[in-house]
């Protein structure tokens, strides 16, 4: 952590960035913060409990790189996927930010947890990742990193569901999905739900009827599955924020599969890799097509 904290120190005093968008011990856990001074750098904290995407603090609905230029942000790898998303859809600029890379051995459940990670309490988005080192990054901070301890993921359930037969799922879904009363916390915590007006809000016409019930929960969540095709990062926040326990990574994963065998793309921290949803290509396969 010290070392984070000199770095933030050394680009608040030097005057390269106006901010830092870190985390820091809050009175429940670690949270965001910012910083926007040298000796406030001292309140920089990082460790397993860092759970939260800061990506989503970078998002034009939050104005936040607009209102202060140039600020510098702390990234886990699966968050510098994000940012290169927002790059990637010209939402902000690469240089408008200094990128603090940390090397990431895994991050709890909860911003609580205390104690070294165990299969128990490790996220379920870090049992299935293959990133220690951050990308995208104009300074790396930490020590290598071991992969974190193996829990049950999100294969194994995900091979039980598409086992069922299809109606056996669409009841599964409609009954997961009957839970939610659309607070929206899914869409709020996404770093890449950046619409100025979501399709949800919408009322002429309207697309997605307000309401929670069957019909318009399962529009809101497929809708927002296939927006977020080829381009959810897996950070697992819409989980983590879902008050009803709704586990929205297993559509998220099902679709990101579906997306690599079809168009041979998984979302990158390389913003100059195009998305399938904004290339077009001769061999693109159309046999869904009738």
């Amino acid at each position: 952590m010290e070392e984070l904290r000199e770095l933030a120190r050394k680009l608040l005093g030097d005057g390269k960035v106006k901010g830092v968008l870190g985390y820091e011990q809050g009175p429940h856990g670690v949270r965001p913060a910012f910083i926007t001074d040298a000796e406030g750098a001292s309140k920089l904290v990082f460790d397993a409990r860092c759970v939260q995407n800061l990506a989503a603090y970078l998002s034009p609905r939050r104005g936040l790189v607009k209102a202060l230029g140039r600020i510098a942000v702390v990234l886990k790898p699966c968050d510098a996927r994000a940012v290169a998303g927002l790059v990637r859809e010209s939402q902000i600029k690469r240089e408008d930010l200094v990128v603090i890379g940390m090397r990431c051995g895994g991050v709890a459940q909860s911003s609580q947890s205390a104690g070294p990670l165990t299969a128990d309490t490790v996220a379920a988005r870090c049992v299935d990742c293959d990133r220690r080192e951050p990308g995208l990054a104009d300074h790396v901070v930490g020590q290598a990193q071991e992969a974190p301890p193996k829990g049950r993921g999100r294969a194994e359930r995900i091979a039980e569901i598409d086992a069922m037969a299809p109606e056996q799922r669409l009841a599964l879904w409609a009954d997961i999905f009957s839970r939610c009363t659309r607070c929206h916390a899914c869409r709020q915590v996404c770093p890449l739900c950046f619409c100025e007006r979501c399709i949800a809000d919408k009322t002429q016409p309207q697309w997605i009827e307000t309401s929670p019930h069957a019909r318009a929960n399962m529009s809101w969540h497929i809708t927002r599955a296939l927006h977020l095709a080829g381009r959810c990062v897996d950070c697992g926040e819409c989980e983590r924020a879902c008050h009803a326990a709704i586990p929205l990574n297993l559509l998220s994963r099902k679709v990101a599969a579906v997306v690599e065998d079809r168009y041979g793309y998984r979302v990158t921290d390389d913003p100059a890799v195009a998305a399938p949803i904004g290339c077009y290509r001769m061999d693109d396969g159309q046999e869904f097509i009738r």
